[in-house]
């Protein structure tokens, strides 16, 4: 229900649009804005900006994500919180630096409020969480956020950062559901709770490394990759002249790595919890082994290609 008002309200934008520009093309659009931004025009923009920040669960409209996340099954969670919100992200950034980049100073006051709202209720709404996937919700609404920074700073550097930063996160989130994936009872059955983890590191070291690289990374805590995204978007936002808004986005990244080392403690200092049942599933352990290893020191070994390839496809926009 809430995806099909979310295409409704995106819909609506676009024959916004259209009617005042008189066209659907990016390139038709863009001028069409250059001239002058009318009223019909910005509801336009208004519109077509809540519908895909739906599609990226951004705040305020992230109320679907945790409830969708906790009753979906493990692979089905994965695969909403990768590859539909990468390819959202895209579109997003796309159409508001393609389409509507003569109206920047317009749409960049909406993203910065979405940036700092999702970064700041995806920090403190993860803390009270007791259920593994839905802590992974409140983190991705919180890492869109941060992605959301790279977008509010526009131009080359500020898309780059928003390319580079779905890539690592793409990788940090797979790995960190492909552990959620394994945590499994004798019977087979899936565990969830967070309490399940106490004690990982006895009973299943690996995986508690590995889970841990996943945390850490998503905290942006170095030397682990996930600390270079985040770098990235604060150092576009600074280049932008939005030097209080990477400071307020710095601030909020404290929020959420509390509750990153907090699955971290449990794994390593607390009382075991009865210990996951075994499971063989080869692939599953080798992709969660690759992943540990891009979002670890070693990743930084792939910074000067996904920087080239990342600014190669911002350029493109502009």
């Amino acid at each position: 229900m809430l995806g099909a008002l979310a295409s409704g309200i995106l819909l609506y934008g676009i024959s916004l649009l259209y009617g005042f520009t008189g066209t659907t093309l990016f390139g038709g659009i863009a001028a069409a804005l250059g001239d002058g931004i009318s009223t019909g025009e910005l509801f336009g923009i208004v519109f077509v900006l809540a519908g895909l920040a739906f599609k990226v669960s951004a705040v305020p409209f992230h109320m679907w994500t945790p409830d969708v996340y906790e009753g979906a099954p493990t692979p089905v969670a994965a695969f909403f919180a990768s590859a539909p919100k990468v390819a959202a992200m895209a579109l997003l950034t796309r159409v508001a630096v393609e389409g509507m980049g003569p109206a920047t100073e317009a749409w960049r006051q909406i993203v910065i409020f979405a940036a700092l709202a999702s970064t700041i209720l995806g920090g403190v709404a993860a803390i009270g969480q007791r259920n593994i996937k839905r802590l992974l919700a409140y983190s991705s609404i919180n890492n869109v956020g941060f992605a959301l920074v790279g977008l509010a700073a526009a131009g080359v550097a500020g898309v780059a950062s928003v390319l580079f930063y779905m890539t690592v996160y793409v990788a940090m989130t797979l790995g960190a559901f492909l552990v959620v994936q394994r945590m499994r009872d004798e019977n087979g059955q899936p565990v969830e709770a967070i309490e399940s983890l106490a004690g990982l590191s006895r009973s299943r070291p690996w995986l508690a490394a590995g889970m841990a690289m996943f945390m850490f990374s998503l905290a942006g805590i170095p030397p682990l990759f996930g600390f270079w995204p985040k770098f990235l978007v604060f150092s576009a936002a600074v280049e932008a002249n939005l030097t209080w808004l990477a400071a307020v986005a710095i601030a909020t990244s404290v929020i959420g790595a509390f509750y990153y080392i907090m699955i971290i403690k449990k794994m390593y200092f607390d009382q075991p919890a009865p210990a996951f049942g075994e499971t063989r599933e080869p692939v599953v352990a080798g992709l969660i082994l690759a992943s540990a290893l891009f979002v670890s020191p070693l990743g930084y070994l792939a910074i000067p290609v996904l920087e080239a390839a990342t600014r190669n496809a911002a350029m493109a926009l502009f």
